[in-house]
């Protein structure tokens, strides 16, 4: 218990706040669980009636996807350089970015799996550009290769798998399992240059995010599969596969922020304190 409060007292009673507040974010119910609350069906009966072929297009959409998401932040990387620091961000543009992706959901369900490969790296992308947003909003400098890399590894943070049950450590076995594939492309990156997009350490990033980005792709589908979902029901779908991807942008960028400025060690510590209180 005493381990507990020094852990708390550390943090100011703002940051304490904003730390809950990420943590809540990170945990928050599974996608599947908020999807089937929407659809009114269990996503696993809906997965186990998808094709094989359908599994193969969410494979390769969410290749796709990842590749143009890569690519923007490539072209983008070094534009702000010699730009003048903004002291306060802006808040990020959430509510933009939500009705961007309502719209185009609202044609996936229209069209259903066909509609696949053209909606899905159009959605990725707003996701992207929100992620990105957010992570502005707590002080990352875009211009960053390490930043634009934390926030494509966000889409692969969007859901835990089995091997990741574990409530105390299940966001910092997700991020840790992706650090080391980031700290080699941004070096790759930082050595050879924008040309580097094909080498061996990204696609490997790329391969990771992807295995994990891809459930949550299927997920998605899944809950549009059912007959005659229809334009209004696709555009709740993507509105919530949107905010899912938000509200853990909002902690993994919260926790960041807090990490540049007490340490990764002592916001680890408070971060697993603070698990007892959200319990209770």
């Amino acid at each position: 218990m005493e381990s507990t409060s020094l852990a708390e007292q550390s943090l100011s009673d703002e940051d304490l706040i904003a730390l809950r507040r990420a943590k809540h974010e990170l945990e928050s119910p599974a996608l599947a669980m908020k999807l089937a609350s929407i659809v009114g069906a269990p996503l696993e009966k809906l997965l186990s009636r998808m094709p094989a072929i359908a599994n193969e297009k969410v494979t390769d959409a969410t290749q796709l996807a990842l590749r143009k998401c890569l690519q923007i932040a490539l072209r983008t990387l070094g534009r702000q350089d010699g730009a003048t620091p903004i002291m306060v961000p802006d808040k990020p543009s959430n509510l933009l970015h939500k009705f961007a992706v309502a719209t185009t959901g609202a044609a996936g369900g229209a069209f259903g799996l066909f509609a696949l490969p053209v909606e899905l790296p159009v959605t990725t992308t707003l996701m992207f550009r929100s992620i990105c947003d957010i992570a502005r909003s707590e002080g990352e400098d875009l211009s960053s290769i390490d930043t634009q890399l934390q926030c494509l590894t966000v889409l692969g943070m969007g859901g835990t798998s089995k091997a990741d049950d574990d409530a105390d450590f299940g966001y910092f076995i997700m991020r840790g399992a992706l650090a080391q594939a980031v700290s080699k492309a941004s070096s790759e990156i930082a050595t050879k240059g924008f040309t580097a997009h094909g080498s061996a350490a990204l696609l490997r990033l790329l391969n990771t995010i992807a295995s994990r980005f891809s459930v949550q792709v299927s997920e998605q589908i899944a809950a549009k599969s059912i007959p005659a979902i229809g334009a209004v029901l696709g555009a709740m779908v993507n509105t919530v596969f949107m905010d899912h991807f938000q509200l853990v942008a909002h902690g993994h960028f919260t926790v960041r922020r807090l990490e540049r400025q007490y340490g990764p060690e002592l916001v680890k510590s408070a971060y697993q304190t603070i698990d007892i209180a959200l319990d209770g």
